[in-house]
């Protein structure tokens, strides 16, 4: 038989087996656009900028669609949401399809683990990091004197027009430091920027449209060259970085002191050493580190640099801060975490910076525990479910005027701060940033200690300042641009 016709014979195949599997997978789903065969609804989405693709898509069939091959499944809007991952938690628990992650931690660690793992895993991260001190004075003490060291080098750009970059990343990456390695770094050592400079690049990797291309044909990934090869490759030398602090951390281990998260998880290793079935592994251990450093890292330093952004585009806000703060604090002692409940105003711009950036416009990917009946549809165990935080963050209902940046979304007609349950910078419900706590405590020491001790200034005229994200796929990431930090 011709090659030819062979050729035409197989591909044939293929189509109909991609168009009766797309048929059977979408049978019971909720209804969505028609995906092609193979490449499923890839010709429809934006790689640029998936949250508002997956926001156009979704309207017509909000608040659920599916999309790519039927086996993707969107929810759009608060409703939807808080329904799927509140009301029904269990049951999305899941940690959906991210191939590029997992091709880099094979299922291990607190972020891309599943079932068993990631319950015991989350469970103990969550009260290790609380015997540290996360969310308590002992924590508040180390993010207050890193706050201290960030004021130091910002006085050392002596007023001079920098690239905050940088400086706003050692900071938080410090905080982490002292509770995963006890100790953390001077903001000139080698280890320390080289962490800096490998979590930097995978966060705009990450963030990229070739990187939407991956996630959404995994295939490219193990065959095709691309920058999706450098984002695995410095994930390896973090990890290998990690491994050699676990190692000394091995030779000098004291079971009845442990100094930091790695000592802990190490003690665990021992207690249940017979145990074939452990999930406390050196694999786990590096994994769960390296999430705790990424997460901790780039989401707090991202946000902080965004923030210095949107206060130089509106220096009124600025100048409303800086008056609470010197009626509040004044200039004689480090701000600390009682004054928040004092400080309505600054409260309400730190939360609608968090809202105004939608910094993970569509979540990490969920998926569901087991077949599930979800508003009349049935959704089968292991479908992603990717919920649309910027149809929560930005609905125009709760937040009128949702594209403005405006703090008078969180305060009353008083003045007084406005909590509201469409804020979900964090996520929500069982998969929850394991950080929460400790971001939200950084971002208000750190901004305030900032704004406490110096006058913002911008190069150009506020309203030529561009606060466009340059991306907006895994992250929304704020434009590069430089300040002056003026001394009070």
């Amino acid at each position: 038989m011709d090659l030819f016709v062979i050729l035409v014979l197989c591909l044939s195949c293929l189509l109909l087996l991609s168009l009766w599997r797309q048929s059977t997978g979408r049978r019971t789903l909720p209804p969505g656009p028609t995906p092609l065969p193979i490449i499923g609804n890839i010709l429809q989405i934006d790689v640029k900028d998936i949250s508002k693709t997956l926001t156009n898509v979704s309207m017509p069939y909000a608040p659920a669609v599916a999309c790519k091959s039927g086996m993707n499944v969107v929810l759009h809007g608060y409703e939807a949401v808080k329904e799927a991952l509140i009301d029904h938690g269990e049951e999305f628990s899941g940690r959906g399809s991210f191939p590029v992650a997992e091709k880099a931690n094979k299922g291990y660690g607190v972020i891309f683990s599943n079932g068993k793992r990631w319950k015991e895993i989350r469970r103990f991260s969550l009260m290790t990091l609380r015997n540290f001190g996360m969310g308590k004075r002992s924590v508040e003490d180390r993010v207050q004197e890193e706050a201290r060291s960030l004021v130091e080098e910002l006085r050392k750009t002596k007023a001079s027009p920098c690239d905050p970059t940088f400086i706003l990343g050692c900071a938080p990456c410090n905080v982490i430091c002292s509770i995963i390695f006890q100790n953390r770094f001077d903001y000139k050592d080698e280890d320390f920027l080289n962490l800096l400079e490998k979590f930097n690049e995978n966060t705009m990797i990450v963030s990229s449209p070739w990187m939407q291309i991956c996630n959404h044909y995994p295939v490219i990934i193990d065959y095709l060259p691309g920058i999706h090869n450098k984002l695995l490759r410095n994930m390896e030398s973090i990890k290998s970085y990690v491994l050699k602090k676990v190692k000394e951390n091995q030779e000098s281990l004291d079971v009845n002191n442990p100094r930091d998260f790695i000592d802990c998880f190490l003690i665990k290793m021992k207690q249940e050493k017979h145990n074939q079935q452990s999930e406390f592994i050196i694999e786990n251990l590096v994994n769960t580190v390296n999430d705790l450093f990424g997460a901790g890292t780039e989401t707090t330093s991202t946000t902080l640099r965004y923030a210095l952004l949107l206060l130089l585009k509106h220096p009124e806000v600025a100048a409303k801060v800086r008056k609470e703060i010197d009626h509040v604090i004044g200039r004689d002692r480090s701000p600390c975490m009682q004054d928040r409940s004092h400080m309505p105003y600054t409260d309400a711009v730190i939360h609608e910076v968090q809202r105004y950036i939608d910094l993970i416009p569509t979540n990490l990917p969920h998926a569901v525990t087991r077949d599930i009946k979800f508003r009349n549809y049935l959704i089968p165990k292991g479908t992603t479910i990717l919920t649309s935080l910027t149809s929560v963050l930005h609905d125009n209902k709760e937040f009128p005027n949702p594209e403005k940046f405006d703090p008078g979304h969180f305060l009353d007609e008083c003045g007084n701060f406005k909590k509201s349950d469409y804020f979900m910078p964090f996520s929500t419900g069982k998969r929850i940033c394991v950080g929460e706590g400790l971001a939200r405590m950084e971002l208000f020491l750190f901004l305030t200690t900032i704004l406490q001790n110096f006058e913002l200034k911008s190069l150009v005229d506020p309203k030529d300042l561009d606060i466009t994200p340059v991306t907006k796929g895994f992250a929304s990431l704020p434009p590069s641009y430089q300040l002056c930090f003026i001394p009070l």
